[in-house]
């Protein structure tokens, strides 16, 4: 007997669930850039580098918030790639699917790499073979049904999140005088010159790069379309990713920033472990090492995950070759998994073989494609807002001081790009970066002159 009430439907076991997604996004983000790459920033422009980190932090929220919008009025389209299709056409959504798949492509190689090094410390096997079974291991990861890979992203995300918060609050206490003989603050903030070391064009110089650092998240959005609710997994997470994000990258350098007098980090070197040594943290090193590389593990699996969906995606439009679109039992993209395996390997062995030539040019090649990504969506949001759509997609756009705010968003991009050229040590990315978008251009241009 029942009581005639249906049962519920069971959530697919292949899916994503929202702590899945909440911790894909914010291990998107937050990546060694973070606990090592900071260093060199701090050491270039003082204590104004909290203002960039502030900045970069209010654009990457706001480029995650109008695109959360798009993909709650209208879900299921997949990838930002799609939103940019409809609001602009074929051949942007071309060339950004493409940029965006080599930028995180050369983040795979390059991070296989860096894990290699990291590892070596544990195993003595050449970098090439570490960097190898890497890779390896995370196609292995990536080809089974997506809540394994989820499931390993939440863990090496909840790693990541767990130390930055465990470290904002043993500095915290520690700023508080509440354990150890206390830090003089104002001496390490303002003692070397002040907030303004090197003047304020500094800050900006150093914007790319901290940019950089911060990127990511946006993957979630992608990831929400493999979960049972995806339009509300999204709104949880567009809603207030960019303000976690933001906190975690600004307490974290602010403590840093009030324990270690800044002239004396090491660029290279990460500033968190400086910071747990002045507090008296035993084993400030080995720690950081395995969170960094748990960063790095996280870093790969995610641009795996990423680069293989937006692949498969284009080859669906017809803008990739038509099998790398074939999945599996498990719904999975194995050939477009499995091709990006093999690109990141030659991509991770032109860093050992050609450090100087192939690989630093892949790296200035993809190093600010991102900044016409991020204007894309953001012209997207304007045309899709301002499309005729129902009165219920409409009220999906909350965002505020609708156009001004994009506006303003767009014209911080450009001010990153402009400083990206007017400082020498990041012109050739911009303008590498340049080429490469002119490059995916021309080839949709001649694929539309000379079709298949």
């Amino acid at each position: 007997m029942t009581d005639g009430t249906l049962p519920c439907p069971a959530r697919p076991a292949s899916m994503l669930r929202q702590r899945h997604i909440i911790m894909i996004a914010l291990g998107g983000a937050i990546g060694a850039g973070l606990f090592v790459g900071s260093s060199a920033a701090i050491a270039a422009v003082g204590p104004a580098v909290l203002l960039g980190f502030v900045a970069v932090g209010m654009l990457v929220m706001l480029v995650m918030r109008m695109l959360g919008e798009m993909v709650i009025a209208s879900p299921g389209k997949g990838s930002f790639v799609e939103y940019i299709r409809a609001a602009h056409g074929n051949g942007a959504a071309f060339t950004t699917g493409w940029l965006y798949w080599f930028f995180w492509l050369v983040a795979l190689g390059s991070e296989a790499i860096a894990g290699a090094i990291l590892l070596q410390d544990w195993i003595r096997l050449p970098v090439w073979v570490l960097a190898t079974a890497l890779i390896v291991a995370l196609n292995l990861i990536n080809r089974m049904a997506v809540h394994i890979f989820g499931e390993c992203e939440f863990w090496l995300s909840l790693i990541k999140v767990s130390s930055i918060v465990a470290f904002v609050v043993a500095g915290g206490l520690y700023v508080a005088h509440v354990f150890g003989p206390g830090v003089p603050v104002m001496r390490n903030v303002t003692g070397h010159g002040g907030i303004f070391p090197h003047g304020g064009l500094g800050v900006l110089s150093i914007i790319p790069t901290l940019l950089f650092t911060m990127i990511g998240s946006e993957i979630a959005t992608v990831a929400a379309g493999e979960s049972a609710e995806p339009a509300k997994n999204v709104a949880h997470v567009t809603r207030s990713l960019g303000t976690r994000i933001m906190l975690f990258y600004s307490l974290s350098i602010a403590l840093i920033l009030m324990i270690v007098p800044w002239w004396t980090i090491v660029p290279g070197h990460s500033p968190f472990v400086a910071a747990m040594q002045v507090m008296g943290i035993p084993g400030a090193a080995a720690c950081m090492r395995v969170v960094v590389l748990t960063a790095v593990l996280s870093c790969m699996n995610s641009s795996l995950y990423i680069t293989s969906r937006i692949l498969a995606e284009l080859a669906r439009h017809g803008d990739a070759p038509a099998l790398l679109q074939r999945r599996n039992s498990q719904n999975t993209p194995v050939n477009a998994i499995m091709a990006n395996s093999l690109a990141g390997g030659v991509v991770a062995f032109s860093s050992i073989l050609a450090p100087d030539t192939v690989f630093s040019f892949l790296l200035s090649c993809s190093g600010g494609v991102i900044l016409l990504v991020y204007s894309l969506i953001v012209t997207a949001y304007v045309v899709t807002r301002r499309a005729v759509m129902p009165a219920a997609q409409r009220a999906c756009f909350r965002l505020p001081f609708f156009p001004a705010i994009n506006i303003a968003t767009l014209g911080g991009v450009l001010v990153i790009f402009g400083a990206m050229l007017l400082t020498p040590s990041q012109r050739m990315t911009a303008l590498a970066s340049l080429g490469t978008t002119v490059f995916f251009m021309l080839i949709h241009a001649l694929r539309r002159k000379n079709p298949a």
